[in-house]
């Protein structure tokens, strides 16, 4: 993470009754992390800029936001990156909040993928993946997500 130049935020903590990750055996189940930035301020927002919402570019910096929130819970809950053996899968959960027109989420999901191989590279980073489009999100977030590790 140091040599990348890449500064974690706080791991975040749950907004509900539910928890931020959930160990079974050596699978860690990461809940849904919100574009929270390093300076605690939730990114919110739709995706379509043709209707007044967020760029792609915008929403990659999101999704980039909530990719590492995943890294910093991680880091929190093993103590050390270097335990992470595979990050199975990413899934967008309602990755992006998006006007019916806006076809891109797959660019916008692109942020937190390319911040999880950046940290973990291949094989270990390399994950499975999918981006899908909603009307809202929680708390007005334009993108969640949340992975298996």
């Amino acid at each position: 993470i140091e040599e990348l130049k890449i500064e974690l935020p706080t791991a975040p903590l749950p907004k509900a009754n539910y928890n931020i990750v959930c160990m079974s055996g050596d699978t860690l189940y990461v809940s849904g992390h919100l574009p929270i930035t390093a300076d605690g301020t939730l990114l919110t927002g739709t995706l379509g800029p043709d209707n007044g919402g967020m760029t792609v570019e915008e929403g990659y910096a999101a999704a980039r936001h909530c990719g590492l929130n995943i890294i910093s819970t991680l880091k929190k809950q093993l103590g050390d990156l270097d335990r992470v053996e595979q990050v199975v899968k990413v899934r967008v959960f309602g990755i992006v909040s998006s006007h019916t027109d806006f076809k891109h989420q797959h660019l916008v999901m692109d942020g937190c993928s390319d911040v999880i191989m950046e940290v973990f590279d291949k094989p270990i980073g390399y994950h499975a993946r999918s981006a899908i489009g909603v009307n809202t999100l929680p708390l007005n977030a334009p993108v969640e997500v949340e992975a298996i590790i």
